[in-house]
């Protein structure tokens, strides 16, 4: 498949895509119950991410934003609707298909120790995708590695190389699974909260480290954070989540100076300001994210939505449409934040 070279082409589009994963329960239970329960982790997303930009996820935990990443990937498969990667229904593509076009597909996770294999050194860590997606370069291995180890900071590289994972510090081993995710020459990475296991004081370096590598390789992120000050510094355009469902998105500065949705301002004013004088006064929305196996009727957010009203946003579910150009909203009553 022909790589993307136009920043506008669309490199990932999700249409309608849902994943319910069926609930564990006793086979008595089961048939007490008469219908197996399932968690509506995503229920009919859709969006698009083009080639060279950052779109971010963001919402609180448990709406659904890591599944979509998976989802993105073919790390799941969905249970409806369709995942295009650079024109290619992914559903579609036999195990080969796929395994080629992993190549281009590539995961910075969230906890570096997790995502290392402990027994392994740091060069056969990043060796080990070299040896499945470029076997007939082997000679060539050891200089790919050192090069990317120096490209993401961690030099001279040849320090690090036969280093094990608990043998250097937490952002040293992020900076690893960055190499990682970078050394078979991705088009998108899905950036699973990738700073979120750091300390505070590499967080910044991490993420400049990120936007660096993102012109310097053309990739693609989809960002994943429920930390919208993170979203802030690297993210184009931005898609708001909420128990499933994607409730705003338009470009980050838009969203950011114009939220149209009750939740996106809630999620704005937890944001601490560094002067005390600016804090914001808007009340927080009460309660948790409700169940995902029984998702409340109507508008998902209704209630804990301080402008819902009763008889209609408990009743009919809002559709995603678009408000301001280019800015998409799921909410009954947005027309009243214009």
């Amino acid at each position: 498949m022909a790589k993307s070279t136009k920043k506008d082409n669309v490199l990932v589009e999700l249409k309608n895509v849902r994943k319910w994963f069926a609930v564990q329960s006793g086979l008595l239970e089961r048939l007490l119950a008469g219908r197996t329960d399932h968690v509506r982790a995503v229920d009919g997303v859709s969006f698009k991410i083009k080639q060279g930009e950052v779109f971010g996820l963001a919402g609180e935990s448990g709406s659904g934003k890591s599944t979509i990443g998976r989802l993105a990937l073919r790390l799941e498969e969905p249970t409806e609707g369709q995942v295009l990667f650079d024109g290619a229904d992914l559903s579609a593509l036999s195990s080969e298909e796929l395994r080629r076009e992993r190549r281009r597909m590539q995961v910075i996770f969230q906890d570096p120790m997790a995502a290392l294999n402990p027994r392994m050194s740091v060069g056969e860590a990043l060796r080990h995708p070299l040896r499945i997606h470029f076997p007939d370069q082997s000679k060539e291995h050891r200089q790919m590695i050192l090069d990317i180890l120096a490209r993401v900071g961690l030099t001279p590289p040849e320090n690090y190389y036969d280093k094990y994972p608990h043998q250097i510090s937490g952002g040293q081993r992020q900076r690893v699974v960055i190499a990682r995710a970078l050394i078979t020459k991705p088009d998108l990475v899905l950036a699973d909260e990738p700073i979120a296991m750091a300390d505070v004081s590499v967080r910044a370096q991490l993420l400049a480290l990120m936007n660096e590598l993102k012109d310097e390789f053309n990739l693609t992120y989809l960002f994943i954070t429920h930390d919208l000050a993170t979203a802030k510094y690297i993210c184009d355009r931005i898609g708001i989540m909420y128990l499933g469902k994607l409730v705003e998105v338009g470009d980050l500065k838009e969203v950011f100076t114009h939220p149209l949705h009750p939740y996106t301002q809630a999620l704005l004013a937890a944001v601490p300001v560094p002067n005390p004088h600016d804090r914001r006064t808007e009340p927080m929305p009460e309660g948790e994210i409700p169940n995902a196996i029984n998702p409340p009727s109507g508008c998902r957010f209704h209630p804990r939505c301080p402008v819902a009203r009763e008889g209609h946003c408990d009743v009919e579910s809002p559709k995603l449409r678009e408000l301001r150009p280019g800015h998409m909203v799921a909410c009954h009553y947005a027309e009243d934040y214009l």
